[in-house]
């Protein structure tokens, strides 16, 4: 695979940034699993990054796990740099410029090519799994496609020596194929490795498990895709702030296309996260959570809410401007 061009360092990438705010605690930034919305992340992290909040602990699961994955792995002056080279090289760009004489051709055609050709830096067809739903082919094979592009891809913009240097804690969440449980796996515990990254990722059948200390693995979003709560039980406990992003709408009407089932099927993977939340098991927690509609990227406004035993519910301590969806504008203020 051709070497992943890296653009020209931007103003974040050369960590041009003002003096961070004093906050109340260790600084959590939770990546929710989500596919494609994984691109308005860049735009939270960059909004963090330009206020001076740089995260003591990135938690995530699916393409969140491959986000923070990028922002540990790298220092802060190339975190942003390094997360645009990664959605740049995974940027669909067939069915562009299409006449658009029915509405969605376009749409339909992108999804035709990738359906059959994949995105060449993330995953490709395997071909073995044109021989039937039956054909017997290991934990490892049985998927749609292969992701071995993904572990070139990462291997190049992640440094996982200093992941493990452990200038910033990395946790990724997967489920255990044989017994169905929830494993994290932290760098403050343990060396985090590609595979962790790519187990966390691994979502069938599209994907194959990913074997880690012999076990198979899958996608961590299958149990949690908001994994709030293992920030809640960690031991031990810390004042924490915690920015997480919401990137499908729990609520509204019943879902009426194959996009809008798929996401409200994601929100179901949220309520243990929403529980957790509720009940503010830590003796001092401030919640930021972002919502990036899945169907419109209009501006979206969150509040930072503190909560403590004291005061459980709290007020509004700041405000933040969340604007775009795609990899070339998706921005975020923080005001």
């Amino acid at each position: 695979m051709p070497r992943l061009s890296r653009s020209a360092p931007t103003k974040l990438a050369r960590g041009a940034r003002r003096k961070g705010p004093s906050l109340p605690g260790q600084i959590v930034l939770v990546l929710q699993g989500g596919g494609a919305l994984g691109a308005y992340q860049i735009g939270v992290y960059e909004a963090l990054h330009e206020a001076g909040i740089e995260p003591d602990w990135v938690i995530g699961t699916s393409i969140g796990a491959i986000n923070g994955a990028i922002i540990a792995g790298n220092a802060p002056r190339h975190r942003a740099e390094r997360l645009r080279a990664f959605w740049a090289s995974v940027e669909q760009r067939a069915g562009d410029g299409w006449p658009d004489l029915v509405p969605g051709l376009g749409n339909v055609f992108a999804n035709l090519v990738t359906m059959a050709h994949g995105v060449p830096t993330f995953f490709t067809p395997n071909p073995a799994a044109w021989f039937g739903q039956h054909t017997p082919l290991g934990i490892e094979g049985a998927a749609y496609y292969t992701t071995e592009p993904l572990r070139e891809t990462l291997a190049q913009l992640v440094d996982f020596g200093y992941i493990n240097g452990k200038h910033v804690r990395l946790t990724v969440g997967a489920v255990n194929v044989n017994n169905g449980e929830m494993r994290y796996f932290d760098s403050r515990d343990e060396d985090i490795c590609l595979e962790h990254v790519m187990a966390s990722g691994a979502l069938p059948p599209a994907f194959p498990a990913v074997r880690v200390d012999g076990a198979p693995y899958w996608d961590g979003g299958i149990y949690s895709n908001t994994p709030i709560e293992a920030v809640l039980d960690d031991k031990p406990r810390k004042d924490s702030v915690i920015f997480a992003v919401q990137m499908w709408n729990p609520e509204g009407t019943e879902p009426a296309t194959l996009w809008e089932v798929a996401g409200r099927r994601r929100t179901s993977s949220t309520r243990v996260a929403r529980r957790a939340i509720s009940r503010g098991r830590s003796r001092s927690t401030t919640f930021a959570t972002s919502s990036a509609s899945s169907q419109s990227m209009s501006p979206k406004r969150c509040a930072i809410r503190q909560r403590s035993k004291s005061s459980p519910r709290g007020a509004a301590a700041r405000r933040c401007m969340l604007l775009g969806s795609t990899p070339r504008d998706s921005t975020a203020r923080i005001s």
